[in-house]
């Protein structure tokens, strides 16, 4: 069974994507990006404010998967500026110190919107029963 999750994006439908996908005990959370609550960018010009919202996002999308963070396996995060890790790498350090994902930090040439400065994905495995 395939269930696909939304986060409302007005991008989802026009580029033909989910914010996450569940198959099984899969789920798979596309590149997400620092989208403020009523639309925007969030925390312009803070890539650890941005990397905090992404992973709201991304705690959204697994709760709606049926999953806690605890299954998250791995993550990805891109930065359009790599001399800036360390920001987005606070963020997620207070969301996965404990879970400890596997993750890859990379540099980009650019996101979709100009303001974003980082987006991140996340793989989850459910745990069997």
């Amino acid at each position: 069974m395939r269930k696909l999750i939304t986060s409302g994006s007005p991008f989802e439908p026009q580029i033909g994507f989910s914010r996450a996908v569940r198959v099984g005990s899969i789920v798979a959370i596309a590149g997400t990006a620092p989208v403020a609550p009523g639309g925007g960018v969030a925390a312009p010009g803070d890539v650890y404010g941005q990397a905090k919202r992404c992973l709201e996002i991304i705690q959204q999308a697994v709760t709606e998967a049926g999953l806690s963070l605890a299954s998250v396996l791995r993550t990805r995060v891109m930065l359009t500026d790599i001399s800036r890790w360390q920001e987005a790498a606070r963020a997620h350090g207070e969301v996965f110190s404990e879970i400890r994902p596997a993750c890859t930090f990379v540099e980009v040439s650019r996101f979709i919107d100009p303001g974003w400065l980082v987006e991140i994905e996340a793989d989850c495995v459910a745990e069997e029963n």
